[in-house]
């Protein structure tokens, strides 16, 4: 491990430092410390020295990103809203929109990623917010759900239908027109600032489209999805790794019937499948992430795979650690108490788990011979 990743990962380690329990009760992350970790460029850390980020690689960042997930997926889950919106702005805008955007994106300001809407969820082709052109300004107008990190953006990235086809647009929060609601009670990753914003004849310069409107919509989510995808599964990683630690610890240190718990087959064979699962989904990661870095023509379908292997693997792996644990898991709060409800989000955002299989499938009957 490099370095420069070490200190990345002492660093959230002192910032964590046990108060995940206590975001995830309150539902709440202290504003400060995102900012505090987003202007050391660690929200979006792939994002090039050229704009003042660090330039990580896919695997490193992944590795960064799965060891945050195992302390708090409410804070991967902003990281991972950053990160769609810096990787977005990296691959559609200009030159001079990526020159003003991304060194605030690693300089301390907050930044969300909005597409789904009350009609448009995994199809996405249905929305219906509108970026309409008028003149030197667009007006935009719509509403987006369940947008991860809302509640602390400084800037927005709608998607949205623009000039017979689509559009990104870069809105500040504080914008004339944007309401933004804080999701109640959300099941999982409830500190992560999900937030349905309404966008009611918004004004903005028409410099806030990133590159060209009337964008194809498919080009503009594959976009965003794949980043959100794979920093997702890294997360999933990370949620299994806790999982894995926390029954190992328990089983081992918890006696019945004279033994350890570890010592009882049944107990064992729960902790030898988590083991195999954060592993699958390690390697699932690992190669998702050598073709991001590569440039490989695989990445796309390497990166569902991830995505829908991980948060498959989460799910069930978090289960399994609440059935080693028992009464001990069942505290709200509690690690693997959360790993349970966050895990269970994987398998629906940035593409169902339902979608994944889809395009997988797909690729199954595509690559045929």
């Amino acid at each position: 491990m490099s370095e420069r990743l070490t200190e990345a990962f002492d660093f959230f380690d002192g910032l964590v430092d046990g108060q995940a329990e206590g975001w995830d009760l309150a539902g709440r992350i202290p504003v400060e410390l995102l900012r505090t970790a987003g202007a050391r460029g660690l929200l979006c850390a792939e994002v090039s020295p050229a704009h003042g980020g660090l330039g990580l690689s896919s695997r490193d960042n992944g590795e960064l990103t799965a060891h945050v997930g195992s302390r708090c997926s409410s804070l991967r889950s902003v990281m991972t809203s950053q990160g769609m919106a810096a990787w977005t702005i990296q691959r559609l805008a200009n030159a001079d929109q990526s020159a003003a955007l991304l060194p605030r994106l690693v300089g301390g300001q907050l930044a969300a990623v909005g597409f789904s809407e009350p009609g448009a969820g995994s199809d996405l082709s249905t929305m219906s917010t509108q970026i309409k052109l008028d003149g030197d300004s667009v007006v935009l107008d719509g509403r987006k759900m369940w947008v991860t990190g809302a509640r602390y953006a400084d800037l927005l990235v709608v998607f949205g239908q623009c000039e017979g086809g689509a559009a990104a647009v870069v809105v500040p929060a504080s914008t004339p027109g944007v309401r933004v609601e804080p999701v109640a009670d959300p099941m999982g990753c409830r500190a992560a600032g999900h937030a349905n914003i309404h966008f009611d004849s918004v004004r903005l310069p028409a410099s806030s489209v990133l590159g060209s409107p009337g964008l194809p919509l498919p080009l503009l989510v594959t976009t965003a999805l794949a980043y959100g995808r794979i920093s997702v599964a890294w997360g999933c990683v990370g949620i299994l790794r806790a999982c894995r630690n926390a029954a190992a610890l328990h089983a081992k240190s918890r006696t019945q019937f004279g033994k350890p718990l570890s010592e009882h087959q049944l107990v064992a064979r729960h902790l030898a499948e988590l083991f195999i699962a954060e592993q699958v989904a390690t390697q699932a990661c690992a190669h998702a992430s050598s073709c991001w870095d590569a440039g490989s023509p695989d990445m796309v379908v390497a990166t569902v795979l991830a995505k829908h292997v991980s948060a498959s693997n989460a799910a069930t792996g978090a289960a399994t650690a609440v059935q080693v644990l028992a009464s001990a898991a069942a505290q709200d709060g509690h690690v693997v108490a959360r790993a349970y409800r966050d895990a269970k989000l994987m398998e629906i955002i940035e593409g169902t788990s339902e979608i994944c299989q889809l395009i997988l499938a797909q690729h199954a009957v595509a690559t045929a011979q």
